[in-house]
């Protein structure tokens, strides 16, 4: 029965089933909804089986027998995966499947340039590009539902994930340029606190950016917070209030057209570590090992796909550096 199912549709089911909705399956894997209900159906009359509950307007849910074909499921695509790499590793070839986790908020800057440009490297390979917050991305690596993940250090020192830094990312604040902090070099936490604060409110996240004023001896003033780094930096360009960011995209705009100036933080504020993260259990598959040696090649404190590099202010120039105007001097800078 099994050889008139693909790994294809049986992985979109596994797809539908960890995300609870078919759209939000489909934004998350990069295909087409219609290609994920086709999947299903197809899998479940092939079965003669019911796989899911369809709520009207609220997504998905397993039935019992859906619960243990799943299980089922993600055994075969793990024995797939391992064939693979065992022909992969005597040929010396790179394919196969690859399932690549991102932070949400590197997801549009970082991933496209890594992920597809090695797919168009090696035509062998297929790409699942799957986006989350911390605590989502370390728990599918945990369930083998990725092979690697491009996100910060934030909660990865654990016993079975392993870590691995590329590049330091400090940060900064960012205003609208018609704030008064538009005109300054640098900013302190102190002085911030008194002013509205846009918060990034994404699990760790805020931890992190709430931690920086508790080490400083302040309480921010939050006025408005969104799990959303595009929305952040709409509210923030419209004059809502600053807020704090490690990512440096290199446009100077937020989607709705209205430009953002980028100022220094005072002193050494923690910065955040871009990395590859994967699970300790066991060695990464050829074709996992040959992806991060690309991000390895890719990600430094020189250059970081889609962002303005750490070293540098988004003018080119590096930070701090001959003719640049010394702290506290009026100057506008893009974030």
């Amino acid at each position: 029965m099994l050889t008139r199912l693909t790994l294809r549709q049986l992985e979109y089911c596994v797809a539908a089933a960890e995300y609870g909705s078919i759209a939000e399956a489909a934004e998350r894997i990069h295909v087409s909804s219609s290609s994920i209900s086709s999947a299903i159906a197809h899998v479940e009359s092939e079965l003669s089986v019911a796989l899911f509950v369809r709520h009207h307007g609220q997504g998905l849910s397993l039935t019992p027998v859906g619960q243990e074909v799943l299980r089922q499921i993600r055994h075969l695509l793990d024995q797939t995966l391992a064939l693979y790499d065992v022909a992969d590793t005597a040929q010396g070839a790179i394919r196969g499947p690859l399932r690549v986790g991102c932070l949400t908020p590197l997801a549009a800057l970082v991933a496209p340039e890594l992920c597809q440009g090695f797919a168009r490297a090696h035509p062998g390979v297929q790409v699942t590009q799957v986006e989350d917050h911390q605590e989502g991305l370390i728990e599918r690596l945990r369930q083998a539902r990725i092979d690697v993940a491009i996100t910060y250090d934030l909660s990865v020192a654990q016993a079975d994930i392993a870590f691995e830094p590329l590049a330091s990312l400090p940060p900064h604040v960012i205003v609208g340029e018609t704030d008064p902090l538009a005109y300054r070099r640098v900013a302190t936490l102190k002085e911030l606190a008194n002013r509205p604060m846009v918060l990034l409110d994404m699990p760790l996240s805020r931890d992190y950016f709430l931690a920086l004023f508790h080490e400083a001896g302040v309480t921010p003033l939050i006025a408005a917070r969104s799990p959303s780094p595009d929305v952040v930096r709409s509210l923030v360009a419209n004059g809502v209030g600053y807020s704090l960011a490690n990512v440096r995209p290199r446009s100077s705009h937020s989607l709705d057209g209205k430009k953002i100036v980028s100022v220094h933080l005072r002193g050494q504020p923690r910065p955040m570590l871009l990395g590859l993260a994967w699970a300790c259990g066991q060695k990464p598959r050829h074709v996992v090992e040959a992806f991060m040696h690309r991000c390895r090649s890719f990600i430094s404190n020189e250059y970081i796909p889609g962002m303005t590099p750490p070293g540098r202010d988004a003018r080119g120039g590096a930070e701090g550096g001959p003719g640049q105007a010394p702290a506290g001097d009026t100057v506008s800078g893009a974030a």
